[in-house]
């Protein structure tokens, strides 16, 4: 048995696959996920998981280069967009990953090609993420 990091195996098995420039999103309840992508669903009720609390796993057991997030996320949900960039600024260590806003029906074309979806119990507008793989080396 895993003594830390992240003990979902679906989570694991993708984040291992993952090479440098792959994908992945962690989404709120309500995105939708093409039929094509890899959903791993942890919502369990409205709130649970929280958006954070998966992010801040995810990112802790990956290199993220590259964070994409909604254009319509900056005026409809500027708290949750203050702790993810509080989290990569002392998470990261080295350099902070470059933030890409687009809109939100952008950003759910993108997911069409993540290698998979983590869908949370998240209710608030927007709280949708794509990280981008770094290198380790």
């Amino acid at each position: 048995m895993k003594r830390q990091g992240i003990l979902n195996s679906d989570i694991s098995r993708v984040l291992s696959y993952m090479g440098h420039t792959d994908t992945i999103c962690i989404g709120d309840c309500g995105l939708p996920i093409p039929d094509e992508t890899e959903r791993i669903d942890l919502a369990v009720k409205f709130g649970q998981p929280s958006f954070m609390d998966v992010l801040e796993e995810v990112g802790a057991d990956m290199k993220v280069e590259k964070i994409i997030l909604a254009e319509e996320m900056k005026l409809q949900n500027p708290e949750i967009l203050c702790q993810i960039e509080q989290f990569f600024a002392k998470h990261e260590t080295g350099f902070k990953p470059e933030i890409q806003f687009v809109f939100h029906s952008d950003l759910k074309k993108m997911t069409k090609t993540c290698k998979a979806v983590i869908r949370t119990g998240e209710t608030t507008p927007y709280a949708n993420i794509i990280l981008q793989s770094g290198c380790i080396f």
